[in-house]
């Protein structure tokens, strides 16, 4: 039973991801085709065709090996400057611009003379724009359907003023884990030493009247090593509790690696689910993207931890992972028979939300091959030739891409290195969220 729902879990969420890569490569193609572009293949993997159908001028089909997808844009390389289209010089004066100029034969063998006019590099600089944004600006799209339907169906676990567990001991965040039990050499947790238990109802702090949790903490953290009067409900009487909170090292925030030292007092809180609305879905975004955007910014630092686990190292729990490790990973929490069904489908929906967040925002890095670096050439094309109307020059012409393909090829590499490394970490050394 646990082998098959683990399969159950891993098939629906690779599901899900050809679902949004096929998404985000028809955000590409429905407004490249309504600009009056060539669009000649809509294919979702890559290698060897295992099937395909063509309706008008384009091929749609599927690739043998699941990992991505594309669409084929006729024209996305402007010819070199001089030349007509079709007319590309095939001499090379140094090994870079051979790239450019054997990339631009590669492109322009497939055009034909009718083509003129429905080319990528000849429409208005807007028109590029909207058809390499629109791919990953789907990802964000699903990512907002499925992250609402989540919080605004399901809910969203909010932190409680009852006391859900009372720490013994103060462990610092270097050295918290699930294996980490108290010692002899731990100190006391000032709630344990305070007298708290289980279900009390946090009423007041040192005075200060607590209507939510995330009231309270900034109050406790504060406090650092002061003397702190909490009163709290229990058994519907209440009881003042006095104690000391210790200075200790927490995480700054939820799941982040940065830590503070700030005022503990040892509780954690009662979750409880509740629907919340469209605000609050923007607003749980926002701070997942300010969190991607920074795990990106570390992800090579991060990834020198996941070569490290290849070899025997500790694998980090909150570092990156391929497709293959969320596959995984989505497996086993199918298979995890100690949560309930709505709690594992939740847990699938928000891996797969968070993945499209993701590929959102790596596209968008300004570099080629990815579609921030054809967002970037458009962006400057639109600006040059603003510039150049705006004080009576000649138009500069289209933007030519063709001359950063040696740093896209470059960046394609680096990319490639970094997914086989995360695909052999997540098979040797892969992340587990259960222990076993």
């Amino acid at each position: 039973m646990t082998a098959l729902l683990t399969f159950l879990g891993i098939l629906a969420f690779a599901l899900g991801i050809i679902a949004s890569v096929a998404l985000h490569e028809m955000g590409h193609m429905l407004p490249a085709k309504a600009f009056g572009m060539k669009v000649t293949q809509f294919f979702v993997g890559f290698g060897r065709t295992v099937w395909s159908t063509k309706r008008g001028e384009t091929e749609y089909g599927f690739k043998a090996i699941p990992a991505g997808g594309f669409v084929r844009i006729i024209g996305m390389l402007p010819p070199a400057k001089g030349a007509d289209p079709g007319k590309v010089r095939k001499a090379s004066t140094g090994p870079i611009q051979s790239i450019a100029e054997n990339a631009r034969n590669a492109e322009y063998e497939t055009i034909d003379p009718a083509d003129n006019g429905r080319l990528f590099y000849q429409k208005p600089w807007w028109q590029k724009l909207i058809v390499m944004a629109s791919g990953p600006l789907v990802n964000v799209a699903i990512a907002f359907v499925l992250f609402g339907g989540l919080f605004m169906l399901y809910g969203a676990g909010v932190a409680q003023t009852t006391v859900s567990t009372v720490t013994d001991c103060v462990i610092p965040a270097s050295q918290a884990s699930a294996e980490r039990k108290c010692t002899d050499t731990d100190k006391v947790s000032p709630a344990k030493t305070a007298g708290f238990q289980v279900g009390d109802k946090i009423l007041s702090f040192n005075g200060t009247q607590i209507s939510s949790w995330e009231q309270l903490t900034p109050l406790i953290r504060a406090n650092t090593d002061k003397p702190a009067t909490i009163v709290v409900e229990r058994n519907g009487q209440q009881k003042t509790l006095k104690t000391n909170t210790i200075v200790n090292q927490v995480p700054k925030e939820a799941g982040s690696d940065e830590v503070v030292s700030v005022g503990f007092l040892g509780v954690s809180p009662e979750m409880k689910l509740e629907r919340q609305g469209p605000a609050y879905v923007v607003d749980r975004m926002g701070e997942l993207t300010v969190a991607t955007v920074k795990a990106i910014g570390n992800f090579p630092e991060k990834l020198v931890g996941v070569a490290k686990s290849i070899v025997g190292g500790e694998r980090d729990k909150n570092g990156p992972m391929s497709v293959v490790g969320a596959s995984r990973v989505a497996g086993e929490v199918a298979a995890n028979q100690s949560w309930t069904v709505g709690e594992r489908l939740a847990f699938g929906v928000s891996l797969l939300a968070s993945l499209n967040l993701f590929l959102a925002l790596f596209n968008f890095i300004p570099l080629l091959p990815l579609d921030g670096g054809h967002m970037i050439g458009a962006i400057w094309e639109g600006v040059r030739r603003g510039f150049a109307r705006l004080f009576g020059r000649p138009d500069p012409g289209y933007v030519d891409v063709a001359k950063l393909l040696p740093i896209a090829y470059v960046m394609a590499s680096v990319i490639t290195v970094m997914g086989v490394l995360l695909v052999i970490a997540d098979i040797v050394n892969p992340i587990r969220l259960f222990n076993g």
